[in-house]
């Protein structure tokens, strides 16, 4: 082999090894390369705990109208639902894990679900304020599943999902979907729990993902995109910026060269 054929296998392992695969970026894929329809078992719907720094929304409803007006946080206008607004009238769990609820006073909340909440704070009106009489209607719920997330996406930040429940790929798609130089198989969930903070990853090239347990994201979520090894290697992420980067360091070698021998 002469030193043409070396170079020319050079240069092909280069653009080859600086290119990002499409395999790298197409999602749930079938890893036994089946044509057979995705049979998934059921998901189990654990419902969510609540922790602190989560922020509830609240509505009392009677048929006394001036006694549920106790109750309302502020005169702002509920008929509009944004960031800040849910900010300063939703009820905000603190590090006690309670929250502060006109009358009633402080409620714990820490570890029970949106459904425990509404029954606790339903009884004690009833105890308390209410009878049966008044038509007493309560719902409690999530301010929206609230993350973060940075990296190799094209909107980075902090988002809101005005859900019950969001998968990833949600929160994903409502950052404009990774780059081209994002390592689908490898992202990083970082989670807060009672007890501390845990990372876990999830492969989003696998279908198996569907069965994770972080493939549903909780508020408070922090959602990391590394980047690939090509990225790092500055070549180029397709063919043609590959070739280009090659070319132009070759241009930039012979100038250099030729320049020498003139010397």
């Amino acid at each position: 082999m002469n030193k043409n054929h070396i170079f020319l296998l050079l240069l092909l392992v280069i653009f080859t090894a600086s290119c990002v695969p499409n395999k790298e970026l197409k999602y749930l894929q079938d890893n036994k390369n089946s044509n057979d329809t995705l049979i998934m078992s059921e998901i189990v719907k654990k419902p969510y705990r609540i922790q602190s720094n989560d922020v509830l929304v609240i509505n009392i409803k009677t048929i006394d109208a001036e006694l549920t007006e106790m109750f309302r946080v502020s005169e702002g206008n509920r008929n509009i639902v944004n960031e800040q607004i849910l900010f300063f009238e939703g009820f905000n769990v603190d590090d006690h894990g309670n929250i502060r609820i006109p009358i009633l006073g402080e409620v714990k909340v820490l570890g029970n679900t949106t459904e425990e909440v509404r029954i606790n704070i339903e009884k004690r009106l009833l105890e308390e304020y209410f009878n049966a009489e008044a038509s007493l209607f309560v719902t409690v719920k999530l301010a929206g599943i609230r993350y973060t997330i940075n990296g190799e996406v094209r909107s980075p930040g902090t988002n809101i999902i005005y859900n019950d429940r969001a998968t990833i790929m949600d929160a994903i798609s409502n950052s404009g979907d990774i780059t081209m130089t994002g390592d689908r198989k490898n992202v990083v969930i970082v989670r807060q729990y009672p007890h501390g903070v845990e990372m876990h990853t999830i492969n989003l090239l696998d279908k198996k993902a569907l069965e994770s347990p972080y493939y549903y994201i909780q508020p408070n979520d922090f959602i990391l995109i590394n980047p690939l090894k090509q990225k790092s290697w500055g070549t180029g992420t397709t063919g043609i910026q590959s070739l280009s980067t090659i070319i132009s360091a070759l241009s930039l070698v012979t100038s250099i060269i030729i320049l020498s021998s003139r010397l």
